[in-house]
Formats: structure tokens, C-alpha cells, sequence
């Protein structure tokens, strides 16, 4: 996988303008957000119609700006709040085109004592 599994990934509900790239994705981040675009963390937009992401990331020394384009349907997005907070299970439910509303994550189980 392109992107860590141990990062936060934040998904910004509203629709932006596809034309941007990351530049002013990156100024959406910290102005919009009030977020740092170099900490790491993984950032996800919509278009308007809903049936493309774009993905910001941020490794090491440089952007990475990933683009998923549905060719039937459109991408499942809450229209709630400024930007919502998934896990990778959500993630992954998001870019394959299932609501992750729907479907809840399994609980993570944190052990201290081993056999």
C-alpha cells in the first residue's frame, strides 16, 4: 500500500473545486482545516458530482496527490460537518464505493497479559 496504515485520515465533506491541485489543496488544509498538510496525515476531497477523490499525503519531503475516479455511480460522502475523521476501514469502504455510515468498524482489542 501507497499509504501508511498507521496515519489519520481526514475526509472534508464539502465538494471543492477539482481544478486544484496541491497547492490549493494544500491551502484548503491549513486554512480551511486549521491543519497541518505536512503532519502526515491523510486528507480526502470530493468534487461536486461525487464520483471523484482527490487525496493529499504528505511523506518525508514531498506531496503526494492521489486521484480515484468512479467511471458508474458516485462515492457515498455524509454532507455533515467539516471534515470527519475514518478509520482505514472506512477508508477503504469509501474508495470502494460502500457507505461508511453503514458499516461500523470492528472494535480493536488491546491486550496486556499474554499466554
Amino acid at each position: 500500500m501507497l499509504l501508511p496504515f498507521n496515519a489519520e485520515i481526514f475526509l472534508y465533506p464539502k465538494p471543492i473545486d477539482f481544478r486544484k491541485q496541491i497547492d490549493g489543496i494544500v491551502e484548503i488544509v491549513a486554512d480551511t482545516l486549521d491543519m497541518n498538510p505536512t503532519s502526515g496525515q491523510i486528507f480526502i476531497f470530493r468534487n461536486k458530482l461525487a464520483d471523484k477523490l482527490k487525496i493529499l499525503y504528505w511523506d518525508r519531503n514531498g506531496f503526494w496527490l492521489l486521484y480515484r475516479r468512479l467511471e458508474q455511480g458516485k462515492f457515498i460522502i455524509p454532507q455533515d460537518g467539516v471534515a470527519m475523521s475514518l478509520t482505514l476501514d472506512q477508508f477503504n469502504w469509501l474508495l470502494t464505493g460502500l457507505n461508511i455510515e453503514d458499516y461500523m468498524p470492528i472494535k480493536s482489542n488491546k491486550y496486556s497479559i499474554f499466554y
